[in-house]
């Protein structure tokens, strides 16, 4: 593998960014509103009432859609998420992009769904998102680069585009000494956006066998040909910053160049002119004031009855930070402590839990009743058994988790909030799954299915908010199929969860060695993070 940030042409596939522009959508103006003064207040407040406090301040954070909550198919298993990503590539006319944290080296069937539908329909152009870390790990051994660069060999750079995203926070001494499989710990490419022609499916969900087989996430399938477009901008921009991917007569099988026309420096040469030239092209495209917004679903304005708001979260990229996920989830989060939400409830899951200090601290601190964290077993925890030091991650996790049901206790919490650990077998025996979903769900008093819910690819900790690239969106709704279908949701991931109490912690098993805490505090001391 060859690593070069050198000009190089650029693949004609490539469209041009778009810059920064306000194009308000048709129909964008806000449905949620408080009633009018004066006017008769019931005894028990309207849905839109309830939502106008948090929907005002999401207005000024982040640009959002109106559609109608039919457009929004949440799906429940990997077998259903792989059924239809599959079906969507088949038939596909125009595009399919698709990031993801890595492709596993081993999705033959996958690479042949692709290659099926771009030999059947010359029209159809292909551009895959990875990371260049993770994508590129066991070079010059089998790799996801490795396996998707004879796509580009056999259809070409006009059709087939690779781009490896690589992060400005590991070069030099870092990036020679760092081990690989730790090395992720500066930062990754982490949004999960699959979009073909003009519906998309936001998850949490990577590529790879296990993802479409036996690990738990979340799956939306926004059927919108504006929220699709919206993700496809995003989609172009982080590419237009990434490392190009290039067949090659190597060991490893290809290339990673550096376009003369990407958007910015080379990361590996100059870090700090990389985040200066990125914050000018990301920073207008997740504004509301400038996002490019688009006006191409036919939904008549009448039947609009659920706004989507477009998160990111790109700190790395952005000098001074302007990202939307963090801001939008600490201010909902702060609503749902005022006394009104006092009979509201929250679920809140993470396979990883290892929430930022500010969101633990909110989330005991909400008004809310009847309220529900979900995180991994360790048993259930994708780390489970890995060798080398990424084993020691599902006892660290355990500590966490132990931390935050302390905290719980310390402010009188206990009543209101618990902690489930979900399970399913044993990871690496016959029937075990992992966990990896990742979400908030906001139940309004009065209520019995959720109004608010946050899908997408953050894990809610201090690597999403510093050092990955998040993609997520936040729905409010009252569609009440919609809330129908979060609600199932809902329901349906604490099916193989048990609670987990502080005595539980207490066990023997339970209790974390100290080669665990010291492994926390050095990764925390030469600035990586969990």
């Amino acid at each position: 593998m060859l690593v070069r940030c050198v000009p190089r042409c650029a693949s004609k596939l490539r469209r041009p960014v778009p810059a920064p522009c306000l194009r308000i959508a048709k129909g964008q103006c806000r449905r949620f509103s408080m009633p009018p003064p004066g006017a008769q207040h019931s005894a028990a407040p309207s849905n839109a009432g309830m939502l106008a406090p948090f929907v005002g301040e999401l207005d000024r954070l982040a640009p959002s859609f109106k559609i109608n909550g039919s457009q929004v198919q949440v799906l429940q298993t990997p077998a259903e998420f792989y059924e239809t990503l599959k079906n969507k590539i088949r038939g596909a006319e125009r595009r399919i992009f698709l990031s993801t944290l890595y492709i596993g080296k081993s999705e033959k069937e996958l690479i042949a769904t692709l290659q099926e539908t771009l030999r059947a329909k010359p029209n159809v152009k292909l551009s895959i998102l990875t990371d260049a870390l993770r994508g590129t790990r066991e070079a010059p051994d089998p790799s996801c680069a490795s396996l998707l660069a004879p796509l580009i060999s056999e259809f070409g750079p006009d059709r087939v585009e690779v781009r490896m995203y690589h992060t400005p926070n590991l070069t030099g001494f870092r990036k020679k000494h760092i081990p690989k499989r730790i090395n992720e710990g500066w930062g990754l490419q982490h949004m999960k956006l699959y979009g073909v022609d003009d519906d998309i499916i936001l998850s949490g969900a990577n590529l790879s066998s296990d993802y479409f087989t036996n690990r738990q996430d979340r799956y939306h399938l926004f059927q919108s040909k504006d929220i699709t477009e919206y993700f496809s901008n995003i989609y172009d921009a982080v590419a237009s910053l990434s490392f190009l991917v290039e067949p090659s007569d190597a060991p490893s099988g290809f290339d990673l160049t550096w376009p003369s026309t990407n958007s910015a420096t080379c990361p590996l040469e100059d870090p700090k002119l990389f985040v200066a030239e990125s914050t000018g092209l990301l920073a207008g495209l997740i504004s509301p004031k400038t996002a490019p917004l688009t006006a191409l679903d036919s939904v008549p304005a009448g039947e609009k009855d659920t706004t989507v708001y477009m998160l990111a979260q790109f700190s790395q990229l952005l000098s001074p930070d302007t990202s939307t996920e963090l801001p939008a989830i600490t201010h909902i989060l702060e609503t749902l402590s005022q006394p009104q939400y006092a009979k509201s409830s929250w679920t809140f899951t993470a396979g990883y839990f290892n929430p930022v200090s500010s969101l633990a601290n909110l989330l005991i601190s909400t008004a809310s009743q009847n309220n529900t964290v979900i995180t991994a077993s360790p048993f259930a925890n994708g780390f489970y058994k890995s060798p080398g030091v990424s084993g020691l991650l599902p006892d660290a996790y355990v500590l966490l988790a132990c931390r935050f049901l302390r905290a719980v206790h310390q402010s009188g919490r206990e009543e209101s909030t618990v902690l489930r650990e979900w399970q399913k077998g044993t990871v690496g025996e016959p029937g075990g799954w992992t966990y990896h979903a990742k979400g908030l769900w906001v139940t309004l008093p009065e209520n019995n299915n959720p109004s608010i819910s946050l899908i997408g690819s953050s894990n809610y900790t201090k690597r999403s908010y510093s050092l990955d690239l998040e993609a997520n969106a936040l729905i409010v709704t009252e569609n009440e199929g919609l809330k129908q279908r979060l609600g199932d949701e809902q329901r349906w991931l604490q099916e193989n969860t048990t609670v987990v109490t502080r005595d539980d912690f207490a066990k023997t098993e339970r209790r974390v060695g100290l080669k665990v805490r010291i492994a926390m505090m050095i990764v925390k001391l030469v600035g990586g993070a969990l």
